[in-house]
């Protein structure tokens, strides 16, 4: 199979494309064939190494953890998803090395949804790790719901993009951090107020619409952002952060909860999510499609932090 990788930790020069043997999948597996996959930070960081000490690799490494394409084969015990289910997938494996920068990724059944209705497959592989994300933050761990207030940073990114959609699902109100220029794409995904972090402190709008503090606070961006977050949250209220864990001597002192969130693939979420998905519930992010190939341009947009949605790549883009 058709394959993008590295052979060791670096820059994007790193990336290359390689043949590598078709994975064959074991009892309880599906193997998924691959029409798109989405880039997400944490592909850039595995690239460079930022997670070695968090999960065990070995190279020839592929990144990714999205997909979305058909499955073409399974393991012995697996009567759903059967051959020919477009599927979608969020694939960390406990051990970093086949990714979904490929043309084939063998997971667990447990991983995978099948895709809703009327969804393409490059909508659908911008969904699962950012959706699942949004959702264990919120839900899983915020206890998240109706009549609460729930400030989301980076609202234009993918995570943001579906805690926004989620939240006000969910019956909350919801702020968001985002440039002006991503102002109308946010509101329409229902935010109720927009802030642009590059004019204002966003402390100072958010104490003006919710002087008391509010409910819940997801962080998506860390540091400074992190930092200057912790005073938002009402006494008895929850932060929660996808980047980096929480200072627990200023959540203490502060009289809130806090906590980090790395996402876990759990395919009966992923079936809830599509069930929202059909139902209109939920919109997909706004894509950019690209081809393999350009996998490195792709992750160095990324990491500058400043893409809309998301960037998809698809073996069979133009």
């Amino acid at each position: 199979m058709r394959a993008i990788a590295i052979d060791a930790f670096g820059g994007p020069e790193r990336l290359h494309e390689v043949e590598l043997p078709d994975p064959e999948p074991g009892p309880g597996e599906v193997r998924i064939r691959i029409a798109c996959t989405s880039v997400n930070p944490v592909d850039w960081k595995i690239r460079e190494g930022w997670l070695k000490d968090l999960f065990p690799h070995r190279f020839p490494l592929v990144p990714g953890w999205d997909a979305a394409g058909t499955v073409d084969r399974v393991g012995e015990g697996v009567e759903r998803p059967a051959p020919g289910a477009r599927v979608f997938a969020y694939c960390r494996k406990p051990e970093v090395q086949w990714g979904t920068y490929a043309e084939h990724v063998v997971v667990p059944a447990g991983y995978v949804a099948e895709i809703p209705q009327g969804l393409g497959f490059p909508e659908a592989a911008a969904i699962p790790l950012t959706a699942l994300t949004a959702w264990q933050a919120l839900f899983d761990f915020a206890d998240l719901g109706p009549g609460q207030r729930v400030l989301v940073h980076a609202g234009a990114g993918g995570v943001g993009g579906m805690a926004i959609q989620l939240a006000r699902h969910a019956g909350a109100t919801v702020y968001t951090t985002a440039r002006r220029e991503n102002h109308d794409y946010v509101l329409g995904l229902g935010a109720e107020r927009a802030i642009d972090y590059t004019e204002t402190d966003f402390r100072e709008a958010v104490r003006e619409l919710a002087p008391e503090g509010v409910d819940v606070v997801l962080d998506a961006v860390g540091g400074e952002t992190l930092a200057r977050s912790y005073e938002l949250v009402r006494r008895g209220g929850t932060l929660v952060s996808i980047v980096e864990e929480p200072d627990a001597g200023r959540t203490d002192a502060l009289g809130i909860r806090a906590g980090f969130v790395f996402v876990r693939p759990d395919g009966a979420q992923l079936a809830r999510i599509a069930r929202l998905l059909e139902e209109g519930a939920l919109r997909p992010p706004q894509i950019e499609v690209l081809p393999f190939a350009r996998a490195a341009e792709a992750q160095e947009r990324n990491r500058a932090r400043h893409v809309r949605g998301k960037l998809v790549l698809c073996w069979e883009a133009g």
